[in-house]
């Protein structure tokens, strides 16, 4: 008798443990479903990865759903309304989006709120059809830095909550809000003292300007640039000059380096 309770324990033990490293093919459906812009649309949730971005996520807002390592949820606690779930590294990788995942998968909801009004005192980036993830994270990122906390995107711009986009800002989408709509519409509804910054190749160099901080810089698409009608819309125009001047150099600079050099030098007086 007691040899049986002993065997009934130990392997009620071992399924426990069993089922607390899987995770259902339901799950691992629904979590990689949202890899895809329509899913992620319906269920208003989009996937983060790795430590960094997690817990300044986690910060601002609870998680949906939380799939890590054991070594990752050592010593923390999580609101009742989170599921969590642990799993080997092994296991980690059937829902991860990255080549090498990072300890801690999470789904949060979606946080753009459609308010689509521009606080003219402060100073703001537009994105135009900027459609690489990479580097509308890595812009999200520099605003951060740059003490941006509002870009306003063009509806083709890449979306916030592509995965690709999520990880490139290291943690930056906490902290900058990104919202979606008529970027033209915006841009001319703006009282005529509001400066709207734009880089363009018929702009004047950015290192001799007076430059206000506040209002708008538009950054154009990789490899069109500013639309027509809105570099109409454009009343400084700016320029990030090569040197030497007249020297044979790329055609031009990533959206995201451009981004950088500008940001830098709208804050560099203040």
């Amino acid at each position: 008798m007691r040899k049986e309770i002993l065997i009934y324990f130990v392997l009620s033990a071992f399924c426990c443990i069993f089922a607390r490293i899987m995770i259902s093919k339901n799950k691992i459906k629904y979590i990689r479903s949202l890899e895809l812009k329509k899913n992620r649309n319906k269920e208003g949730k989009f996937v983060a990865e790795g430590h960094k971005v997690v817990d300044d996520l986690l910060v601002l807002q609870p998680a949906d759903l939380i799939v890590a390592t054991g070594e990752w949820l050592k010593g923390k606690h999580f609101p009742v309304q989170t599921e969590v779930i642990e799993v080997t590294e092994e296991e980690l990788k059937k829902v991860s989006f990255l080549q090498h995942p990072q300890q801690v998968l999470a789904v949060f909801k979606q946080a753009t709120s459609g308010d689509y009004s521009i606080n003219t005192n402060e100073l703001n980036l537009a994105l135009d059809g900027v459609q690489d993830p990479g580097n509308l994270g890595t812009i999200i990122r520099i605003a951060d830095w740059f003490g941006i906390t509002h870009i306003y995107c063009s509806q083709d711009t890449a979306d916030v909550y592509n995965p690709k986009v999520v990880q490139a800002t290291m943690g930056s989408i906490a902290r900058v809000k990104v919202e979606y709509g008529d970027l033209l519409g915006l841009v001319e509804s703006l009282p005529d003292d509001v400066p709207v910054y734009g880089t363009l190749l018929d702009g004047d160099n950015i290192y001799q300007q007076t430059l206000e901080n506040r209002g708008l810089i538009v950054m154009g698409n990789e490899g069109k640039g500013i639309s027509p009608a809105l570099a109409k819309k454009v009343n400084h125009k700016l320029l990030i000059p090569n040197f030497p001047e007249g020297r044979a150099t790329a055609d031009s600079l990533n959206v995201a380096i451009a981004t950088a050099i500008t940001c830098s030098e709208f804050r560099r007086n203040f």
